[in-house]
């Protein structure tokens, strides 16, 4: 959630397999980015190294200009094959005035597209998101053919739980017999994001992205839903929001994920009475509020101090993982 714009495109960019990320700057702006996406790929298990590249700037091209430099690095990077070299910016090439947008137009073998991600100039790690997902998304071009599928899209790449939020989300959209056919951009390949043009519909990672839904909206006609869900209740309105933009009917997976949520419930009724301690701020959020009264522990000053995730769990299977964390808590301080 925190970070400079290029780790925010880095985070995106890396995603797409079958690409290679040029990082136009001196060699710390990408040691630092591609040693942060590298252990949070180990720690999720993946021995995968990303495909990032230098152009390793030094005085002599900070003072005369780097594009010489960029255009060897373009060249190098082109004879490993890839699908498609992104190009990002660095605060101290927009400060020179490097002219990546021209370098990246030039007639080159394969597409060559530059990301604008210097942070010192404005922007964030969002920003930085956005503005990749936003310029990768126009490098698709309209399909007028009939519409199917579904997208999900920004999701959190370094995020600790991001597959199991996907299956989550995926969990509730086999309720109405449908299913994602484009994680946009996580673990596709640049033909796959063709797919962005003739899905139904497109479901954001959360609301912060709605700059993306909107450009989408705009270029393919697809509508998108703000967020993954937050909440019992917040769980049972996505899937009313999912039903009602593919015009489906919404009674019978409400009635079955109800049916799951008492079910998940149930199962920590012996966390009933308990005393947790929680923040005034953290118990004004609707989805905490909720698990407390639903489960019927009680928020006390003397209570046990519980962990709240963040971001916050995702559906009802976020909302189990979190009680379960809740009950190892108690548990512990009771001994």
């Amino acid at each position: 959630m925190e970070g400079c714009t290029l780790l925010g495109a880095l985070s995106i960019t890396t995603g797409v397999t079958d690409s290679i990320t040029i990082v136009h700057g001196p060699s710390g702006c990408a040691h630092h980015n591609f040693s942060l996406i590298h252990a949070t790929l180990q720690e999720f298990g993946s021995d995968s190294l990303p495909r990032i590249i230098a152009t390793d700037l030094c005085e002599e091209e900070i003072i005369f200009g780097g594009e010489g430099a960029l255009e060897e690095v373009i060249r190098e990077a082109s004879l490993l094959t890839p699908s498609c070299i992104y190009v990002l910016s660095t605060c101290i090439v927009d400060t020179i005035g490097d002219d990546l947008q021209a370098i990246c137009r030039k007639d080159w073998e394969l597409p060559v597209i530059c990301i604008p991600t210097s942070g010192f100039l404005g922007g964030g790690f969002e920003k930085g998101v956005a503005n990749a997902l936003i310029t990768l998304a126009r490098q698709v071009d309209t399909d007028e053919s009939e519409k199917s599928g579904i997208a999900v899209i920004g999701e959190k790449n370094l995020e600790f739980e991001v597959e199991e939020n996907f299956h989550e989300v995926s969990r509730l959209l086999a309720l109405f017999g449908e299913k994602v056919t484009l994680r946009f951009a996580r673990k596709c390949c640049v033909n796959d994001i063709r797919l962005l043009s003739t899905v139904r519909l497109n479901i954001l990672r959360e609301s912060r992205l709605s700059t993306v839904g909107e450009e989408l909206m705009k270029r393919f006609g697809s509508p998108y839903i703000s967020s993954f869900p937050i909440g019992l209740e917040g769980t049972l309105e996505f899937l009313c929001m999912v039903g009602e933009m593919l015009g489906m009917d919404v009674r019978e997976p409400v009635r079955k994920e109800q049916a799951h949520q008492q079910e998940m419930l149930v199962g920590f009724s012996d966390l009933e009475g308990e005393r947790i301690r929680l923040e005034r701020s953290t118990l004004d959020q609707r989805f905490v509020r909720e698990v407390v009264e639903a489960v019927g522990l009680i928020a006390s000053e003397s209570g046990v101090r519980v962990p709240i995730p963040i971001p916050p769990p995702v559906g009802t299977t976020g909302l189990k993982r979190m009680l379960h964390r809740w009950r190892r808590a108690i548990h512990a301080w009771m001994r």
